[in-house]
């Protein structure tokens, strides 16, 4: 079965993390002035096992680390931190970002799934890339409104870390980022910008038509915006105004 593009760089992620551990329980051992089978005895696991740990070859659950890191002085500690936000769609994503890349000027280069690491890390749904004008806009896609305060600090981030994207050096002149957020119209999406309107509209200050004229036709890009996008029997289609 073929991995996916995320998949792959869970993959890459947790052997990062991995290696990091070994290198760590390999300094601590020689540290420690004791053989590799007095640590396994020690910690109540098999001579092989341990071996395999530290070649790099063995994939340890936590009990193991915690196991060796006590007889060697150490401590484990295991924490998840909040980056920015959820690498995985809602199902009302897909559609929208269909209709983006089928809508857009073929002045507009299109890049997915962007795989962003610093300042913060995260991924951005979709980059419009305009190499005339030097501006590449990062897109957010959501179906819904959870946390808006969350969600603008978020995409901001992820925009001003463009630059550590893999792909960013095939751009050549280095562009301008902008951001554009596309929300599913409901009722409850309305509801959510009705009552954040100002800070809406200081995040997203561009009127909505002017960025759906720039990605669909020659006008230039008129900066951060936020535009409504509506799903009727399964197609979306972006909505003007406001």
């Amino acid at each position: 079965m073929t991995s996916t593009h995320l998949q792959r760089a869970a993959d890459r992620r947790t052997g990062r993390l991995r290696a990091g551990l070994v290198e760590q329980l390999r300094q601590l051992l020689a540290d420690a002035g004791i053989s590799i089978r007095q640590l396994a005895a020690a910690a109540g696991l098999t001579y092989q096992y341990v071996a395999r740990i530290l070649a790099g070859t063995e994939n340890p659950t936590p009990e193991a680390y915690g196991r060796l890191a006590a007889v060697l002085g150490a401590d484990l500690g295991m924490r998840l931190y909040p980056n920015t936000g959820p690498a995985i769609h809602d199902r009302h994503q897909a559609p929208i970002l269909e209709w983006l890349l089928h809508a857009r000027h073929p002045r507009w280069e299109a890049f997915t799934e962007l795989a962003v690491t610093r300042p913060s890390r995260g991924w951005i749904d979709v980059a419009f890339h305009e190499p005339r004008e030097r501006v590449i806009v990062a897109t957010e896609i959501q179906g819904a409104l959870h946390r808006l305060e969350q969600l603008v600090r978020w995409s901001a981030a992820k925009a001003d870390s463009l630059p550590s994207w893999e792909g960013w050096e095939r751009l050549h002149e280095a562009p301008a980022v902008s951001r554009l957020l596309v929300v599913r119209r409901t009722k409850a999406t309305r509801q959510v910008a009705h009552d954040f309107a100002a800070q809406l509209r200081v995040a997203y200050p561009a009127h909505p038509d002017d960025a759906v004229s720039a990605l669909a036709g020659t006008t230039r890009w008129p900066g951060p915006a936020l535009v409504w996008a509506v799903i009727e029997h399964g197609a979306a289609r972006l909505v003007s105004g406001r």
